[in-house]
């Protein structure tokens, strides 16, 4: 037997890595070879329940240009022209390299003239191995600061595959890492819960799923049913609903301290063990559900967009605003619960939503869209069969591995596999015999809307594309504009989760990061990673803790950590059921209750300006 199971959600937060731990312990306890492989490379967390003994470590390096030597560059400026990414600039007839912005496509290398880029190795991330019991254990972990190469580690993760049942437990979302730990998975596992977020996060990633032509399964966890409208969705879509697990505080507590259901709590084994045999029998027999196109239409070029060149950004600049930029090492911790709330507190704010993998904010807000338009983040190449000659020097030079070879009749051409294109351009530039076409890559759409709270900058990555940070950037402009319109100097960020470039495109330039975690082993663990890359771009920050009473051992970990890196401690927040509820609502906490909660979290918000919006206060 040999299956690639892969266990992913629309959203953080849902119970993912908690279902994959308890399934691979499950598994092994049956005798099958098991390998876990965790490709949630900016935050993995499966380690800290599965604990294995890690008996190796290795450096993840490529070679990057590093440095320009002054002695050959003759600032031609060709290198800053190839770059897709922005990754270069010529100021003062000196080139300088933003390695944050680099993708290591080596299209700088291959135009200069001289050889004056040069590349050294450079450190992007580690992978690790080990074993818990008989299961083997490898994963990745994304060095800080290197966001744009989450799929490159991912890959050196998944060569560790073998021989067995392979657990790839996937980064969140429906953005380039998750497709590549995704793509050639024997089945797909999407865990969800019942809540409007929940939802509304599955359908992307079913979409997702589909685009890769493949029929995913679901799993919902903290199965507590407020309406039907999961149910709902899923009797529609044609989606198979594997199992379902309780939303029990005895699994939250279990969970916070770092253990399995499966070992401490006997009564879920049978459970788990129902769950194992049918995602085997599905990663098996995948024939046995029908395909079914996905349910969102992929974006249309639009005839405006057609030439080869990708567009550059020719916006009006507007002043900057004093930026709050709320984010999480993980998701599911509340973060965009709060973001409303604050929203429903001030409503003198110009807001963002920069979670543009899986936008939540929206559904609270209800932003009346009064301006929207089509994102290109760079282009999309194709190779043309009547031209190529086969010759293989674009292949040779992709350090992608976007590009093979197909053999048709007796000749062989070359073609591009669109899902790992990233369109750095290289091709184009090897290519003797003008085989290559680039086009403009439509990634998403932007939109300019109005809310009950004030003007609202948001929007929505394609499925299965990449260049979230670029829409990142392109959002947080649009909300400058729309704030200098309004007459608002300050603004709200509802950051993604995690620390990949989504992350640093939000957290770059911002005045003030708000942290909310959870008192878990793994909210502590991605806190810490988190307030690395806060620290990395030096901005003050604060912390909450939401759910604080789950474990109050934890709370105060996460307090003593707050301190050690410099960062307040804005708050404690009890696990409330009303924050569910109001999101079923449509609303915020704020205007849903004006119980302790609320209470609770308008003193927050009364630090948060102490500290970020009024210093000097």
């Amino acid at each position: 037997m040999n299956l690639k199971i892969a266990i992913s959600s629309g959203k953080g937060g849902t119970g993912k890595t908690f279902i994959s731990t308890n399934i691979a312990r499950t598994l092994e306890r049956c005798g099958h070879p098991i390998r876990y492989l965790d490709c949630d490379v900016e935050e993995p967390n499966g380690h800290l329940f599965l604990k294995p003994e890690i008996h190796a470590e290795e450096t993840i390096t490529l070679l990057s240009p590093m440095e320009v030597d002054p002695d050959k560059c003759i600032a031609c400026g060709k290198c800053v022209n190839a770059c897709q990414y922005n990754a270069l600039a010529l100021i003062k007839e000196k080139i300088l390299i933003f390695q944050n912005m680099c993708h290591i496509c080596g299209a700088c290398t291959l135009v200069c003239p001289t050889g004056a880029i040069i590349e050294k190795d450079r450190e992007i991330g580690k992978l690790k191995h080990g074993k818990s019991g008989s299961i083997d254990f490898h994963y990745g972990l994304l060095k800080t600061g290197e966001g744009g190469m989450s799929p490159r580690v991912i890959k050196k993760v998944k060569q560790c595959a073998s021989d067995g049942i392979n657990i790839l437990d996937s980064s969140p979302g429906t953005a380039c890492p998750v497709v590549e730990t995704v793509k050639d998975a024997d089945l797909c596992v999407l865990v969800t819960d019942p809540t409007p977020f929940g939802v509304h996060d599955l359908k992307l990633a079913v979409d997702m799923c589909r685009e890769l032509n493949q029929e995913p399964v679901v799993v919902v966890n903290r199965a507590d049913y407020m309406n039907s409208d999961l149910k709902t969705y899923c009797e529609e879509a044609g989606l198979e609903i594997l199992g379902e697990i309780p939303n029990d505080r005895k699994i939250a507590e279990c969970y916070s301290v770092g253990n399995l259901a499966v070992d401490e709590l006997p009564e879920y084994r049978p459970l788990f063990q129902k769950l194992a045999d049918a995602i085997i029998q599905r990663a098996q027999n995948p024939g046995s559900i029908p395909a079914r196109k996905t349910q969102t239409p992929k974006p249309q070029k639009p005839e405006q967009l057609q030439p080869v060149e990708p567009p550059k950004e020719n916006m009006t600049k507007a002043p900057k605003t004093h930026e709050v930029v709320v984010i999480s090492g993980k998701g599911g911790t509340g973060k965009t619960s709060l973001a409303a709330s604050f929203c429903a507190l001030e409503k003198s704010l110009a807001i963002a939503d920069c979670d543009v993998d899986a936008a939540d904010l929206h559904l609270i807000l209800k932003p009346e869209i009064r301006e929207r338009g089509w994102f290109s983040g760079g282009v999309l190449a194709s190779i043309d069969p009547d031209k190529c000659t086969g010759c293989g020097e674009c292949a040779e030079h992709c350090r992608f591995d976007a590009i093979h070879p197909k053999q048709i009749g007796d000749r062989i051409h070359y073609e591009v596999d669109a899902l790992s294109c990233e369109g750095c351009g290289v091709c184009s530039i090897v290519c003797q015999d003008d085989a290559v076409q680039s086009t403009l890559a439509i990634n998403g759409e932007w939109y300019m809307s109005d809310t009950r709270f004030g003007p609202m900058s948001h929007a929505k990555l394609g499925v299965a594309e990449e260049n979230s940070g670029k829409l990142v950037t392109r959002v947080r402009t649009n909300k400058d504009i729309m704030a200098e319109q309004a007459g608002l100097k300050e603004s709200l960020i509802d950051g993604s989760p995690g620390t990949g470039c989504p992350v640093i495109a939000s957290l770059t330039g911002a005045d003030y990061a708000l942290v909310v975690t959870e008192p878990t082993v793994s909210g502590v663990h991605d806190l810490k990673r988190v307030l690395d890359v806060i620290r990395f771009f030096r901005i003050p920050s604060g912390v909450i803790v939401n759910k604080s009473d789950l474990n109050p051992e934890k709370s105060e970990e996460i307090r003593i950590l707050s301190e050690q890196n410099e960062s307040d401690i804005l708050g404690m927040i009890p696990y409330d059921r009303q924050i569910t509820e109001a999101q079923v609502r449509g609303q915020s906490i704020i205007e849903y209750t004006d119980g302790p909660i609320s209470v609770t979290i308008r003193s927050i918000w009364e630090r948060v300006r102490e500290r970020s919006l009024n210093p000097s206060s």
